[in-house]
């Protein structure tokens, strides 16, 4: 007869005894096959974490392989929506049933999305960093939806800085009180009229929000369309010249500290229906070696801290 192999999680107790908030594996990688909101079905590789908890002390662990294959389900049999988000969970803690009362699932991929550009109307692919994030307990399911979306932010100083020496360059120019307007005009599209260009830098809003708990389908793209029609200076894909000079306006007419931006985006989720939201704005210094900075939640009781 063969011999039955050993079974250490369910026949051995614990070396030291104590519940576990959290055990599970991570950076599991596999392609899944995502449903979102007014998108085609999209195939992304996500690095996927999943978890459950140990609530009996002398429990010796749980049995990692049936979070694996169940999740391996999903990836060959099944899209990931809210539904499917909710039976997996519900799996992970009906295989531990005798252990664990709550379970979580990490998803992170890029999310690619066709992107016209401002004036032209060119389109390519631009990649989004997103995070979906659940958590099951209790027969409840609560689900974070996180994005990275880049833009621009031109500096307000450097900006009037650079608009005082223009004037100085003007005033050194023309001496004299009767301007020809001819002139002015050809001084100002010379290197010698514009002697100064404020600073800009590529930019990232990182934003979480907190799904509906009736949630149907994630609202992935409207959630970055948001975003960037908040901050206006999106970064591009493709380009052709005039949208190169649309996208120089934008970013004149849409001056920003990172104290600027995280205001924006506050504003504008206050205006939906989130029950709470995350923003860390991250202004990648063309100026300075470091970063600026800046963070705000909605500020809620039990909510999201800074």
């Amino acid at each position: 007869m063969p011999h039955q192999m050993p079974d250490i999680a369910s026949n051995s107790n614990a070396q030291t005894e104590g519940n576990i908030d959290w055990v599970g594996m991570s950076n599991i990688e596999m392609p899944i096959m995502l449903e979102t909101k007014d998108e085609t079905a999209q195939r992304v590789a996500a690095k996927v974490e999943t978890f459950v908890n140990v609530i009996v002390p002398h429990a010796k662990g749980i049995h990692m392989s049936r979070l694996f294959l169940r999740l391996d389900e999903l990836s060959t049999e099944h899209s990931l929506n809210p539904q499917q988000l909710h039976d997996l969970l519900s799996d992970f803690i009906a295989t531990h049933d005798d252990v664990s009362d709550r379970a979580q699932v990490c998803f992170n991929f890029d999310y690619h999305l066709r992107r016209a550009s401002l004036l032209s109307k060119k389109t390519g692919w631009k990649a989004y960093a997103v995070t979906l994030k659940a958590t099951y307990h209790q027969g409840e399911l609560s689900t974070e939806l996180s994005v990275d979306v880049p833009y621009s932010s031109t500096c307000p100083c450097s900006a009037a800085l650079a608009r005082q020496l223009i004037q100085k360059a003007f005033s050194a120019t023309f001496t004299d009180k009767s301007v020809d307007k001819e002139t002015v005009m050809q001084w100002l599209g010379s290197t010698e009229g514009i002697i100064a260009t404020p600073h800009s830098q590529r930019s990232i809003a990182q934003v979480k929000v907190m799904l509906p708990a009736n949630l149907q389908q994630f609202p992935i793209r409207q959630l970055i369309d948001n975003i960037e029609d908040i901050m206006q200076t999106p970064v591009q894909a493709a380009v052709k010249r005039e949208d190169e000079q649309e996208f120089a306006r934008l970013n004149a007419a849409n001056l920003m500290f990172c104290e600027d931006a995280v205001r924006r985006i506050k504003h504008g989720l206050n205006q939906q229906d989130y029950s709470d939201y995350w923003i860390r704005i991250n202004h990648y210094e063309s100026l300075h070696a470091h970063d600026a900075v800046a963070i705000a939640v909605k500020g809620i009781d039990n909510g999201y801290h800074p």
